[in-house]
């Protein structure tokens, strides 16, 4: 099982938890497995093609994911995934 570190504009969808536990083979299953709990979560992350939305940056212990496998990424018991979604703005 994994620790999913949830960005506060997700924890609505999450019932307001910094952190849900889940589990999966890979970080696709992973998201998925919390999708079923928590519907919605699935699709502040991925598009509808069900790549990975452009300013969401995913990490497993630190290692940003499109450095490594993408969605396809192994997880195993005790990684933590942290979600970060990319803030832009300004004058």
């Amino acid at each position: 099982m994994a620790n999913v570190r949830v960005p506060a504009m997700l924890r609505p969808t999450v019932g307001g938890e910094r952190v849900v536990d889940a589990e999966g083979a890979t970080l696709r299953e992973l998201i998925d497995n919390v999708d079923r709990r928590h519907p919605g979560f699935a699709g502040q992350l991925l598009e509808t093609d069900g790549a990975q939305r452009r300013f969401v940056n995913i990490y497993v212990n630190d290692e940003d994911i499109r450095y490594l496998n993408g969605l396809d990424t192994p997880v195993e018991t005790g990684d933590v995934i942290s979600i970060l979604p990319a803030v832009a703005g300004g004058n």
